[in-house]
C-alpha cells in the first residue's frame, strides 16, 4: 500500500488558509499583532531604561496584579453576591442552587523606585475600613515594609506598598536665596509617595506645629524662613519662649530679618502681641480704602502690604496657667490670660488683613495651648509625639482612625524631620519628609535680605 501526503499538509496549505479568511479580518489581525508587538517593545524598553530599584518595583507590581484575585479572596476583600440575576431566576428551577458570584475589586498599579502605588475600585461592603484592617497582611503578602491606605476619590482607594521607605531617606536642601514666585504656596518636601508636598498658605491665619524636641520643628521653620525671606512682601516677628534675647536662641541667625522679637519674658511678649493686634485693627480699618478689597489675599501680599508672619515658639510659655495667691503669680497669670486673648484675636481675625500665626510647642494639649486658639488653626502638623493623646491634641480626634499615620509611632531616629498633616482635599492624613536646612544657609539669606526688613505699621502709616 502506497502512502501519499495529504494535500492539506502540503506547501499550499498556508496560502490556502490565508485565502480562506476575508481580507479585512486579516488586516485587523495583522494590526492587532503589530500593536501587541509595539506594546511589548515599549514595556521591555521601559523596564530596561529604569533604574535598579524601579525594575524591582515593576516586578513587584506584576506579581501583585497576577496574584490579586487569589489574595483578595483569602483575606475576604471581596463581595459575595448570593442573589440571582433576573435571567437566572427564569432559567434555574427551584431545586438547583445558584453558586454565589464573587466580585473582586479591580486594581491598577503604578511604580516608582520606592514601591508600588495601587489604585483600588471598591465594591459594596469592602471599603476603607476593610483595607485598613488588612494593611499588615497585604504588606506581608507583597513583601513590603508597610502598606498605607487612603481615599483617592469617591469609589476609589489608593494603597501605597512601600518596599524602600522614602521617608527614611534624609534630605537636605541648599536654598539659593531667590524670591518665591508664589507666596501662597510653601514647599514642604516629599510625601510618602515620593511626590512633592506643598502647603497652601493663602487664607490661613493660624498653623499649629507640635512634636518632641529634636524631631524637626526648628528645621521646618528654617525652611519657611529661607523660602520667604528673599521676598519684601513678607515680614517676620518672633516670640521665642526658650530664650530671653534674640542673640541666644535658634533665631539669632535671622535676627536681622525680624522686624520684632520677644523672649520668654511674659511682659515683653505681651507688648509684642498688643502691637500686632493694633496693627491688625488698623489694617482692618484701612484695607478697603487702601487696597480696594476686604481680603488681602484677593490681590496677594506686596512690599507695601506684606504678609505678617508671627512665629510663637514654645508657645505654652506665654499661655501658662499660673496658680498661686501671691502678687507676682497673679500678675503673671493675668499676663498669660491676656496673651492668650491677644493671640486668639490674631488667629480668628487675621486672615483678611494678612496675618499668619505659627504656634510651635512640644505640648499641644489644652492646658498648654488654649483650645480657643488651637481649634481655630486651619493647618496642623505634628512631628513625632510621645503618645496618641498628644497627636490628637495637635491633629484632632480623627487621627485615631488612621493608626498607620499616628505620630506616636514615629519615634525612631529615621523619622526625624517627618511630619504628619491632613491631606488637602481628601480624607485622612499624609506624612511628609521635610528637608534639613543648615543654619548657615538661613543666616546667609537673612543677612543678604536684611535690607528688606521693615515694620508693617510704618508702611501702613506711610
Amino acid at each position: 500500500m502506497s502512502l501519499t501526503p495529504s494535500p492539506t499538509l502540503g506547501a499550499d496549505f498556508l496560502p490556502a488558509l490565508i485565502r480562506a479568511f476575508p481580507a479585512p479580518l486579516l488586516y485587523g489581525l495583522a494590526a492587532l499583532l503589530l500593536v501587541m508587538f509595539a506594546r511589548g517593545l515599549f514595556v521591555a524598553g521601559r523596564y530596561i531604561a529604569s533604574d535598579r530599584d524601579t525594575r524591582t518595583s515593576r516586578r513587584q507590581a506584576f506579581w501583585i496584579r497576577r496574584r490579586w484575585a487569589r489574595l483578595s479572596k483569602a483575606l475576604g476583600l471581596v463581595t459575595v453576591d448570593r442573589h440571582p440575576t433576573l435571567g437566572q431566576t427564569v432559567v434555574i428551577d427551584g431545586q438547583r442552587r445558584r453558586e454565589p458570584a464573587i466580585h473582586v475589586p479591580k486594581i491598577a498599579t503604578k511604580c516608582d523606585r520606592y514601591g508600588v502605588r495601587i489604585t483600588v475600585r471598591t465594591t459594596p461592603g469592602v471599603g476603607l475600613a476593610e483595607f485598613q484592617r488588612h494593611a499588615e497582611h497585604l504588606a506581608e503578602a507583597w513583601n513590603c515594609t508597610r502598606v498605607s491606605v487612603a481615599v483617592d476619590r469617591p469609589g476609589y482607594l489608593v494603597l501605597r506598598a512601600v518596599r524602600t521607605e522614602p521617608l527614611a531617606a534624609k534630605r537636605t536642601t541648599a536654598p539659593d536665596g531667590s524670591a518665591p514666585a508664589d507666596l501662597s504656596v510653601w514647599d514642604l518636601g516629599l510625601d510618602e509617595y515620593a511626590v512633592p508636598a506643598v502647603l497652601r498658605m493663602a487664607e490661613v491665619p493660624g498653623m499649629l506645629v507640635g512634636g518632641l524636641p529634636g524631631k524637626g520643628k526648628s528645621s521646618l521653620i528654617n525652611g519657611l524662613l529661607s523660602q520667604l525671606a528673599p521676598s519684601g512682601a513678607v515680614q517676620f516677628a518672633v516670640a521665642d519662649g526658650k530664650v530671653y534675647k534674640a542673640e541666644e536662641g535658634d533665631y539669632a541667625d535671622v535676627a536681622e530679618r525680624l522686624f520684632a522679637f520677644a523672649g520668654a519674658n511674659l511682659e515683653e511678649a505681651n507688648t509684642l502681641f498688643k502691637r500686632l493686634v493694633q496693627l491688625r485693627r488698623d489694617r482692618a480699618e484701612q484695607i478697603r480704602r487702601t487696597l480696594g478689597v476686604t481680603n488681602m489675599w484677593h490681590l496677594g501680599p506686596t512690599p507695601k502690604w506684606p504678609l505678617v508672619v508671627l512665629v510663637v515658639d514654645e508657645a505654652h510659655t506665654f499661655f501658662r496657667d499660673f496658680r498661686g495667691s501671691d502678687p507676682e503669680t497673679k500678675r503673671l497669670a493675668a499676663l498669660a490670660q491676656e496673651n492668650a486673648r491677644l493671640v486668639e484675636e490674631l488667629v480668628k481675625m487675621g486672615r483678611a488683613p494678612g496675618f499668619l500665626v505659627i504656634l510651635i510647642t512640644q505640648k499641644p494639649t489644652g492646658d498648654a495651648i488654649p483650645t480657643a486658639i488651637r481649634d481655630v488653626c486651619p493647618v496642623a502638623l505634628s512631628f513625632a509625639q510621645r503618645s496618641t493623646e498628644a497627636a490628637v491634641a495637635t491633629l484632632g480626634d480623627n487621627i485615631r482612625k488612621w493608626k498607620d499615620m499616628d505620630p506616636s509611632t514615629m519615634q525612631h531616629p529615621d523619622f526625624v524631620g517627618v511630619a504628619v498633616m491632613a491631606r488637602e482635599g481628601h480624607e485622612g492624613f499624609i506624612r511628609v519628609r521635610t528637608p534639613y536646612v543648615a543654619p548657615a544657609y538661613v543666616a546667609r539669606i537673612a543677612k543678604a535680605t536684611a535690607h528688606l526688613t521693615t515694620d508693617p505699621a510704618h508702611l501702613l502709616a506711610a
